[in-house]
């Protein structure tokens, strides 16, 4: 690091802009292909560019991964994120606030919506087995969960959360091609805003590896998480989101 915050990349040594990328090329594996994949690092600024690996991934396609040097810098300042705006809680704090404060149990529904047929994400969160020895939402015994599983239409959600009288929806969206997670999270805000009226309305949430934590407000949802996001942290805003942090919900 040097004076200023400004940041290079790090790879044998400190300050030396090494990077490592990956990508895919629609060719099929070959010197031209290799000589392809060393131009398209060159111009991403890669310079010099060490072609490591290429391998045919299917016909007419290669994998490559590219090790090289960069010029670029980072400037910290400058990096805009979303923060953490709520205190952590234990499983036994958030039965506690959700049993003294709101007297009665959280409903929570959850979902892959869409064609996404990866429940991984959502079981991770909603599941008692969890992830990484932290147990999902299921464990807490202050919280009612309901788990639609996979290819879940928006219109079959919003009935489920109406059903549940859901204080909250999780949905999880692994699937990105052509933006579709993008796609199907608009469509399900405008699906909950058009069929409950604001007080009726649960709160919104969606989690997935691509998207982008800022984008809550232009999505119409309340809050997204993103990857290696863990069941504690959503049970936790959750809590701030509905009773902690001032957002009644009607019974």
């Amino acid at each position: 690091m040097t004076g200023g915050g400004v940041v290079r990349p790090y790879g044998d040594t400190t300050g030396d802009g090494m990077v490592q990328v990956s990508f895919t090329l629609p060719v099929p594996h070959d010197k031209r292909a290799e000589g392809a994949a060393v131009q398209l690092a060159n111009r991403m600024g890669i310079d010099p560019a060490l072609l490591v690996h290429a391998k045919p991934i299917g016909d007419g396609f290669t994998f490559f991964v590219v090790y090289g040097r960069v010029n670029h810098l980072v400037d910290l300042s400058a990096v805009r994120v979303v923060e953490r705006d709520f205190p952590l809680l234990s499983a036994k704090e958030v039965n506690a606030v959700v049993k003294r404060r709101l007297r009665r149990k959280l409903s929570v529904v959850g979902a892959c919506i869409g064609t996404d047929a990866h429940t991984v994400g959502i079981d991770a969160i909603l599941n008692v087995k969890g992830i990484a020895g932290e147990k999902g939402l299921e464990y807490y015994r202050e919280l009612s969960v309901t788990n639609l599983g996979a290819q879940v239409s928006v219109p079959e959600l919003v009935e489920a959360a109406r059903v549940a009288r859901a204080d909250a929806v999780l949905v999880s969206q692994v699937v990105t091609q052509r933006d579709a997670h993008l796609h199907n999270t608009r469509e399900m805000s405008a699906a909950f805003r058009e069929a409950l009226p604001a007080a009726r309305r649960p709160l919104l949430i969606v989690g997935g590896p691509r998207f982008d934590e800022s984008q809550a407000a232009e999505l119409g949802v309340d809050r997204i998480f993103g990857r290696g996001t863990t069941p504690g942290e959503v049970a936790s805003y959750l809590v701030h989101a509905l009773i902690t942090g001032g957002r009644a919900r009607v019974a």
